[in-house]
């Protein structure tokens, strides 16, 4: 079993640095990316900057591998687009010699077990190796072993449907062709598809925002550009962000300027609304939905663009032993740590291998795809993860237990339902370091912290960067 490499799927940010990871730690890797090239999702919003700068998105097993290349590592403090993330990192990363060797683009790996027996044995089972099916950029299919799986392929080609019951709305399917998932180039590769025309983004994300600022540009172009934005929620603080009180500059500004877009009347706000149904209505289309007063009909729009998050694909892993939280479909012990149906408090606390860990011994989720449907994850915590299992995986205990993380505040913290006397107490007080009200109470008291959020720094020694 030792002989055999570690599979890694997924060659974007965290996947590159699990293998960066498994060579510092001189254990073999084979990286299997579904893309042509390293990055290939990232690559797909790449007109996008990110709202975390440089600082945050480079790898220190990375950086290791990178440097005696002549290398130089970007600005710390700019932002990268996806883009330049791809071109001026995650390509020369994968070029380097001890990763372009072990690298497989237009792999897809589409089923993992383990060799010899199914799902229901339980005798030696951590004895049987891991086999993945996978099919190669040729469409032939093959069986290759491993001895751990580390999972880092993404949520990316997963989107949620428009429908609010996590289902597709009736007639979204037979009108896909007019609605984009995800964040299309509104002001480069896909202009043509919005200029001149009404777009309705659902979504109250900050893939929404992003869209949402690029078709009021478009507008500044041509007049007749609209946008229409449709929440399931009312609630938008998650969005519009913390302002000048989050720590990544990029992120507050992003909530602002859109914030300033809807009280302008440059975008169309309707909030607490729930798509049931999509209809074509005289060469545009219409979005049928229920909202607490009842039905409503927003339209006729031109197109729709739906920014409603991704799910992970659970068929990969259908013959392995795995435990997922049941509503995120996280891993389990990661659930209670990033739902945001109690509380988002910038970041989670720290975690590593144990809670990315299943019943199935060696294999790991890891990345956004551990978030399940949870948003809001950065590729800090990603790398962390990864630093964490790579040390079980290598048998150094004491350094995969030893995580170490620390993110930057959003500066705004949602509180649970009222019903559940609210996570967080409120609104920290003015001139206070604290995330939240019960925050700043635990401070007062000579608590390092509330533990809701990332603002329990004091036992986190140093960042993960």
């Amino acid at each position: 079993m030792t002989e055999l490499p570690v599979a890694v799927i997924g060659a974007g940010p965290v996947g590159l640095a699990a293998a960066a990871n498994l060579i510092a730690h001189g254990l073999a890797v084979k990286v299997y990316e579904s893309g042509a090239q390293a990055g290939a999702n990232v690559s797909d919003w790449g007109h996008v900057r990110l709202f975390s700068p440089w600082e945050f998105n480079i790898d220190r097993a990375a950086r290791a591998l990178l440097e005696p290349t002549g290398w130089r590592a970007p600005d710390a403090a700019a932002y990268p687009t996806g883009a330049e993330l791809v071109g001026e990192y995650l390509v020369p990363l994968a070029q380097t010699p001890a990763l372009a060797p072990v690298i497989e683009c237009g792999a897809r790996v589409t089923a993992i077990g383990r060799r010899g027996i199914d799902k229901v044995v339980s005798r030696d089972r951590e004895l049987h190796p891991f086999q993945l099916s996978v099919t190669d950029k040729n469409g032939r299919v093959r069986r290759e072993l491993a001895r751990a799986v580390i999972d880092a392929s993404g949520t990316w080609t997963s989107p949620n449907p428009l429908g609010a019951g996590g289902i597709a709305a009736e007639g979204e399917q037979a009108q896909v062709q007019r609605i984009d998932y995800g964040i299309p180039d509104v002001l480069g590769r896909d202009r043509a598809s919005f200029v001149g025309r009404t777009t309705l983004v659902v979504g109250a994300g900050h893939s929404a925002a992003n869209v949402l600022l690029d078709l009021a540009e478009l507008a500044k172009q041509d007049a007749a550009t609209r946008a229409v934005w449709a929440t399931r929620g009312t609630n938008l603080s998650r969005v519009y962000g913390g302002g000048a009180n989050d720590q990544l500059a990029a992120r507050g500004d992003l909530g602002r300027r859109l914030r300033q877009l809807v009280d302008g009347g440059r975008v169309e706000l309707v909030a607490g609304f729930a798509c049931v149904a999509v209809r074509e209505a005289a060469g545009q289309i219409v979005i049928e939905g229920e909202t607490s007063a009842g039905s409503r009909t927003i339209g006729p729009v031109d197109r729709i663009v739906a920014c409603t998050g991704q799910r992970p694909d659970l068929s990969l892993t259908r013959e392995l032993r795995v435990e997922l939280d049941p509503w995120l479909e996280s891993a389990r012990a990661l659930g209670p740590l990033v739902d945001p149906n109690l509380h988002s408090c910038g970041s989670v606390p720290p975690h590593g291998h144990r809670e990315l860990s299943h019943p199935e011994s060696g294999f790991y989720t890891v990345g956004v795809k551990s978030y399940g449907r949870a948003p809001t994850f950065l590729m800090a915590t990603g790398y962390e993860q990864v630093r964490s299992v790579v040390a079980a995986i290598a048998g150094d205990l004491a350094a995969a237990d030893d995580v170490r993380l620390v993110l930057p505040e959003t500066g705004v913290c949602t509180t649970a339902p009222a019903s559940s006397g609210g996570c967080c107490g409120g609104a920290a007080p003015a001139a206070t370091e604290a995330c939240c009200a019960d925050d700043a109470a635990a401070k007062a008291q000579g608590q390092s912290s509330c533990g809701c959020g990332s603002s329990a720094k004091a036992n986190e020694a140093a960042p993960a960067q």
